[in-house]
């Protein structure tokens, strides 16, 4: 069993609230966008951080995470992108993944709209924690946190951080 928090969209942001839920999680994944190089580390700091860089992420960023980001959590096979779409409105990118190979979870960031749906085309989960930073059009900063067990995700919260301001 692993306890993830997911989260993405930080821009440059991070609070004691987003590391009290990360230090309650085993592992942290972070769609992109974060920001600066200082919210990585402050993650780092607490538990084990896999994540792929954002569109406003920076060389120094680029150089650490990936753009596409496909691991395994125990027996489930996940694939990040931040721009990444959703079921039926998949970007190009993230098109070509999934059809070579479907994985059961994708997550994606960038859009700030949380979202859980599962594609029952390609059968998987698709993820989006919307954004727990302070800069965007979003009015509440969210993350998600769930439990990966063999090939299954259970327990899926959404965390509400407040607004925005």
């Amino acid at each position: 069993m692993t306890k993830i928090l997911l989260l993405s969209d930080s821009h440059s942001y991070i609070d004691d609230r987003i590391l009290e839920y990360a230090s309650q999680s085993d592992e942290i994944w972070h769609c992109g966008d974060f920001g600066s190089i200082e919210v990585i580390e402050e993650l780092e700091k607490i538990k084990p951080l896999k994540g792929v860089y954002g569109n406003i992420d920076n060389a120094k960023i680029r150089a650490e995470f990936p753009e596409v980001n496909r691991f395994f959590c125990e027996d489930l096979e996940v694939l990040m992108i931040h721009i990444g779409g959703y079921p039926g409105k998949y970007t190009p990118l993230t098109h070509k993944e999934i059809s070579e190979k479907a994985p059961k979870l994708f997550i994606s960031g960038h859009s700030h709209i949380l979202k859980a749906m599962f594609d029952k085309k390609n059968n998987l989960l698709h993820l989006n924690p919307g954004a727990c930073g302070k800069q965007g059009w979003h009015k509440v900063r969210t993350m998600m946190r769930f439990v990966v067990e063999g090939q299954e995700i259970k327990d899926l919260e959404i965390i509400e951080l407040g607004p925005k301001n």
